[in-house]
């Protein structure tokens, strides 16, 4: 094989793997709506969660997102934490079965949770987290499937509602799924069990919480796409660098 050919094959093969690299960079940015725990969520406990939701689109933003929640395995409470920005709506639903807790009989649970901005958006390159108290978590199953419908300002809809079947590849628009882990000795899992002064306690420190989950989320979310760019940019530094090393060594072979 001749000292060219050698080259060639040298900086398409450098060239192939900076793409790769740079497509796989690039994937980061296109994450899933996904709900994530804040420590612990037991079975038959209580939990603080955040539903995260990235923006997707580069020409549009993101204006409203509605979590629907299995009514198979119903919550009897889920409170949204206020955020600045954006307008809170908790929708119940008739159980077929009536729930026990705490020795009372609920005929209803939270089959939905609905936020919808006001006077704030989710925009391109940018994420918001949703935090809900949950509880009592049901001890009957391994997971919660939350499905969520996220809309843009530009009428676009996108349903992350697709449940994951077992062996099979991810889906396009995965459902947002809730782990349970065993249930822990006070039941109370990731969070005290919601009282009447609790409550009240709670709504107090949220508005005072809220501003901080704001920044934090608009930092993240700079930090990533800060590490994206340097990410980019070394790679490419490295495929120049492969390509002036490979000329120079041709012109001394010449």
């Amino acid at each position: 094989m001749s000292v060219s050919r050698v080259s060639a094959t040298r900086v398409a093969l450098a060239g192939g793997i900076a793409l790769s690299s740079v497509m796989l960079l690039s994937g980061t940015a296109f994450a899933h709506v996904s709900v994530q725990p804040q420590g612990e969520a037991a079975k038959g406990g209580y939990a603080t969660v955040n539903i995260k939701v990235p923006n997707e689109r580069d020409n549009a933003s993101t204006v409203k997102l509605e979590v629907n929640f299995p009514l198979d395995h119903p919550l009897a409470s889920v409170m949204p934490q206020p955020i600045p920005g954006w307008k809170a709506e908790v929708t119940k639903s008739k159980l077929s079965k009536p729930l026990e807790l705490h020795g009372k009989k609920i005929n209803e649970a939270v089959s939905k949770v609905t936020w919808t901005a006001d006077g704030s958006k989710i925009g391109p390159g940018q994420f918001q987290q949703f935090p809900l108290s949950l509880g009592q978590l049901p001890e009957d199953t391994d997971e919660l499937v939350l499905k969520a419908i996220q809309t843009y300002d530009n009428k676009e809809v996108v349903r992350w509602i697709e449940e994951q079947k077992e062996g099979a590849e991810e889906p396009q628009n995965p459902a947002p799924v809730l782990k349970l882990s065993a249930a822990s000795a006070d039941h109370h899992g990731g969070g005290a069990a919601p009282t009447a002064s609790a409550g009240t306690d709670e709504k107090a420190g949220h508005d005072d919480k809220a501003a901080g989950h704001e920044e934090t989320a608009s930092a993240s979310s700079a930090t990533d796409t800060t590490a994206r760019v340097l990410g980019v940019v070394g790679i490419l530094a490295g495929v120049a660098g492969v390509a002036f090393g490979v000329l120079a060594g041709r012109r001394r072979s010449a």
